[in-house]
């Protein structure tokens, strides 16, 4: 049988080109304060929150406040993009932020558009996507592509910089309270994404890492020749690329006896609705073994030649079936002990250790969240908690009513599509006027 692979080179996408704009939004709102009331509040301006704010501009609902720490649209996203050195997407043309149902300028069409500050490997890549193939988006055409989408569905303007303390549902409405600020609203929706996932406390007694030890998320120090990578998924391989490519020793720990290397994070059946019926058709306990199953940590295929041709060179040592025991500071640098005993002796650490769901825990109080074997209780219709139905969720804390793919764009979606038509229908009835004399 004939493996294809695809070529190493689709991950050199130029970064920071000159896209053309629909005009000047009005900048975030970073200073100030919304109202204190409005229809809608999301929180997280993410590719989800940004989803979710296109698609009630659709439906008439343009009473809307976004809040994100950051109080960029995406700001965040395309930062811990741009910390890893990451050039292309793992999610193909079709899976993008856009709104199912309308007829708005979609990725590849957007793309096609600017097909003259397009590099030639791009071009074929949208070639690949029109004959109906995968192809890899280019990141700087999904940040344009973003901002487009931000501009022409007025999303900047609704967006304000906030940490968001407690959201706190009632029967009849929902309170959001930020650092500086309290809004209430008729609806919520969480679009919080998730967070790295901690070292176990046995590597180094817990709290705030040794000396030379950083998550991926956080800037690395620069200076230091040697460099451990810890994580065998996506992340790990930019991290892996961007210190060979700085001329680096690099030693790579990976607990798995192999790595695993597939197009996307999880099976592509899951993006389709015979995939999401498949999910759909088996019991609680048949869900969890499908998500523990199915989100396991992978990487491009993109990335196998140049991860192999530096580890047949030298410059990458993999460390496969191995698990850290410990971690700690060393003669000038960091100490990694494996279980194995073995000793990785390095300048600079690097931990990649995955992600957990921000289901709402720390905002909703505990007895709406309702958790349960780390999933927050939904509806499955309306993906509102079963117990503050007011307040619903996009983006991977949804993964047990949707499957593997809601943490991935394309799940945004299908999830937005579902929580936007409830909200805007509950709106619509909740605004019917008293008829005189019934």
């Amino acid at each position: 049988m004939i493996k294809f692979v695809p070529e190493p080179h689709l991950l050199d996408s130029p970064r920071g080109r000159d896209w053309p704009r629909l005009g000047a939004p009005r900048a975030p709102g970073r200073g100030g304060a919304p109202g204190n009331s409005a229809d809608v509040v999301i929180v997280g301006a993410g590719p989800a929150g940004l989803a979710v704010a296109s698609a009630l501009w659709h439906h008439g609902v343009r009473d809307v406040v976004v809040l994100d720490r950051d109080g960029r649209p995406c700001g965040r996203f395309f930062d811990r993009i741009d910390r890893l050195g990451q050039r292309v997407l793992r999610s193909p043309y079709e899976h993008h932020p856009g709104v199912e149902g309308y007829r708005d300028c979609e990725l590849l069409d957007f793309a096609r558009l600017h097909w003259s500050r397009l590099t030639g490997v791009e071009r074929r890549e949208i070639r690949m996507a029109q004959a109906g193939h995968r192809s890899v988006v280019p990141v700087d055409v999904f940040e344009a592509y973003c901002d487009h989408l931000v501009t022409s569905h007025h999303v900047a303007e609704r967006t304000w910089q906030a940490s968001v303390r407690e959201v706190l549902p009632t029967a009849e409405a929902v309170t959001v309270r930020a650092n500086r600020f309290t809004v209430t609203a008729p609806h919520v929706v969480l679009c919080l994404g998730e967070e790295r996932r901690p070292a176990p406390e046995a590597w180094w007694g817990g709290g705030t890492p040794p000396r030379g030890v950083s998550y991926w998320d956080d800037p690395v120090p620069a200076g230091g020749h040697r460099r451990i990578v810890v994580g065998a998924g996506l992340t790990a391989a930019h991290l892996l690329t961007a210190s060979l490519e700085a001329g680096h020793e690099v030693h790579w720990v990976v607990r798995e006896t192999e790595e695993r290397y597939q197009c996307a994070d999880v099976n592509s059946s899951f993006f389709r609705p015979e995939g999401r019926a498949r999910f759909d058709g088996v019991d609680r306990a048949g869900r969890l073994e499908l998500m523990g199953r199915h989100r396991r940590a992978s990487i491009m295929f993109e990335f196998r030649p140049r991860l192999r041709r530096a580890e047949a060179e030298g410059r990458l040592v993999v460390h496969r079936g191995e698990s850290v025991k410990e971690v700690g500071d060393g003669s000038g640098g960091v100490v990694c002990r494996l279980e194995s005993g073995h000793l990785i002796e390095a300048d600079r650490a690097v931990l990649a250790l995955g992600t957990t769901p921000s289901i709402g825990g720390g905002l909703l109080p505990p007895d709406v969240v309702a958790e349960r074997d780390g999933w927050p209780a939904l509806d499955e219709r309306t993906l509102g908690y079963t117990r503050a139905p007011r307040v619903s969720v996009v983006g991977a804390a949804a993964g047990l009513v949707l499957g593997p793919a809601a943490r991935n764009i394309d799940g945004h979606r299908v999830a937005t599509a579902r929580v936007a038509a409830s909200i805007a229908h509950s709106l619509r009835h909740e605004r019917v006027p008293a008829v005189a004399g019934a």
